[in-house]
């Protein structure tokens, strides 16, 4: 499928690839990792023929089609949506009915709406041209898809749709993500970029990260082995160095030493250990919307929505798109005016709203350190620079001026900013968009301990299970809150919908009245009797399990209302009885539905 060959590149004294060697064959799924900077994006477009090696050989099986997304820009002509996904068919070819029919299945599962296929396609947004960019690559169906950061510009709702045609897809795959929930389902190896070289391992990252922990460890213990024989040998030439007896044992060492290959300790990738400052203290009700009513012309987003946070929440917003999560997260924000209701804050409450495009507040004449010192507190110089390295703005990068700064840069920096001097309710949509994997974790471990309140948006789904304590499902108008994280919220779905459709939180299990009557209005006279008795029982036991189970909703949701509550998150062992009191509830919720679909 693809071989390169000790592949040679550098951009003038910066050394890239050095001696680069791979082979990648059907079927083969690998995302390439590295440091920001390592030449990832540059390998891709090498391999699709856009840049050319200094040096090395790049080859491809006759006829191979190869499918490139570019992580930042998309190739979108003038043309309607569906004519632009339809556009990579090939000269000539005829588009049959299925092909187009193929086409809007691939545009509705990335976002789109029927209403959306006739839209010029180079008036929509940046992000929705590459979503039209990646359907016309799924539409083609290539024999190796190189895609370069594909989630950025995607919902959770349209990345999980994508993610599952991936998995599904007879393409070899080789991708760059930092998103590691995504990797973990696509991929079945790593490519490690560092070094100048690539480094081959099997399984996903999580497994490429105990492998390379172990590596890690054998190279040091090498390392502090080699030391200890330079340090003896050193010690018996100082030593002996001057005695005639010993010479030969002298020379002996001094020429062991110069023939010796010196071990070299790799720079390691710390996991980067932040602390924000921590905001001013707030009241147990932070902010509350009643009876929001929001339109945008003739669609109704929003008619009488209720929404509260409270102190120490970290909310993630999550629902179709479409269904208003960022238009929510902006009137909570305070920057998105609405036609009627109330946003009320809480005591003492100051919120502060990132989104990947507001740099409106950035001076561009500053440098990018000095951009990040010009806030209300007066941050230590070290502290600024850690958490600027963070967010990838390493060494000589922090004297970068903010006008010839990117769009991801500028993204990061506004964030890296927020965080600096933080209010005590964030507002954050998408923040793991332009960060790698180090600076994802780091943020995830920043952010939990952040003492103030938090809601956001994120198509991250590591990102979001391992910091949301609280999911807000966003649809039909309504922000329904539940405990716990995305794979909590998602567990609670699949129990309700095997339930069946008349389930839901608010709404216990009712058996359905068969067609006809029940069968003892069927029977003959001989057993009409003990069916009569029989169908009383049934129905005595639908009655009591529905009783149960209105019971045990309503104890959920105290238990679920109580471990909530932030008095409780700081008493650990009353947390700990409510978990376990929660967890025996649910146990018996599902006993009492299983009992209710058999009965």
């Amino acid at each position: 499928m693809l071989t390169v060959q000790n592949l040679h590149k550098a951009f003038g004294q910066q050394v890239i690839f050095d001696g680069v060697s791979l082979q990648l064959n059907a079927g083969d799924r690998y995302a390439l990792m590295g440091p920001n900077g390592a030449g990832k994006s540059t390998l891709f477009k090498i391999l699709r023929g856009l840049d050319f090696p200094d040096d090395g050989v790049v080859s491809f099986p006759r006829g191979v089609r190869i499918g490139y997304l570019p992580q930042e820009t998309a190739d979108i002509g003038e043309g309607t949506v569906l004519q632009e996904t339809l556009s990579g068919e090939g000269d000539g070819e005829s588009l049959t009915e299925k092909r187009a029919a193929d086409a809007k299945k691939i545009l509705m599962g990335l976002g789109f709406r029927v209403t959306d296929f006739d839209r010029s396609a180079s008036a929509m947004s940046g992000g929705w041209r590459m979503r039209i960019a990646i359907a016309r690559l799924l539409l083609q169906e290539p024999d190796l898809l190189l895609l370069d950061e594909p989630t950025n510009h995607l919902d959770l709702a349209s990345l999980l749709w994508f993610q599952d045609y991936l998995q599904h897809s007879k393409s070899s795959i080789l991708l760059i993500s930092h998103d590691r929930a995504f990797v973990n389902a696509i991929v079945h190896g790593i490519w490690d970029l560092r070094d100048h070289k690539i480094f081959k391992y099997v399984g996903d990252y999580e497994k490429f990260l105990a492998v390379r922990a172990m590596e890690q460890e054998q190279v040091l213990a090498a390392y502090k082995k080699q030391q200890r024989e330079i340090a003896d040998a050193q010690e018996f030439i100082n030593r002996f160095r001057a005695q005639a007896a010993k010479a030969p044992q002298v020379q002996s060492r001094i020429k062991m030493l110069e023939k010796m290959e010196l071990i070299e300790i790799p720079p390691e990738v710390r996991k980067i250990k932040i602390n924000f400052p921590q905001p001013s203290k707030t009241g147990v009700k932070i902010l509350s919307l009643n009876g929001i009513v929001k339109s945008y012309g003739d669609t109704n987003v929003y008619d009488g929505l209720d929404f509260e946070l409270e102190r120490g929440q970290k909310v993630a917003l999550v629902g179709p798109n479409g269904a208003g999560k960022s238009t929510l997260l902006k009137i909570l924000a305070g920057v998105l005016p609405f036609e009627k209701g109330q946003r009320v804050l809480g005591l003492n409450v100051e919120s502060g709203y990132f989104s990947q495009h507001r740099w409106e507040t950035l001076t561009p004449g500053r440098t990018v350190i000095q951009e990040a010192m010009a806030t209300r507190r007066m941050n230590p110089d070290l502290l600024v620079r850690t958490i600027l390295g963070t967010f990838l703005f390493r060494d000589n990068a922090v004297f970068k001026k903010v006008d010839v700064l990117s769009g991801g840069e500028k993204s990061r920096l506004a964030l890296a900013k927020l965080l600096l001097d933080p209010p005590n309710v964030l507002l954050l949509d998408e923040p793991t968009t332009h960060l790698d994997m180090a600076s994802v974790d780091a943020l995830i471990e920043a952010l939990k301990d952040f003492e103030g309140t938090i809601c956001f948006i994120s198509h991250d789904l590591y990102f979001v299970n391992a910091l949301a304590n609280h999911v807000a499902h966003v649809d039909q108008g309504r922000a329904k809150l539940y405990t716990g994280n995305h794979d909590d919220f998602l567990r609670l779905s699949q129990r309700l919908s095997a339930a069946g459709p008349s389930l839901s939180v608010e709404k216990p299990l009712a058996r359905p009245v068969q067609a006809g009557g029940p069968a003892w209005m069927k029977t003959g006279s001989d057993d009409l009797k003990r069916l009569r008795e029989a169908e009383r029982a049934r129905s005595k036991r639908r009655k009591k399990l529905n009783e149960r189970l209105r019971e045990l909703e309503s104890d959920i949701e105290d238990f679920n209302r109580q471990m909530g509550s932030v008095f409780i998150q700081s008493n650990y062992q009353k947390l700990m009885e409510l978990d376990a009191g929660l967890k025996k509830c649910q146990k018996e919720r599902d006993e009492v539905l299983v009992a209710l679909r058999e009965s």
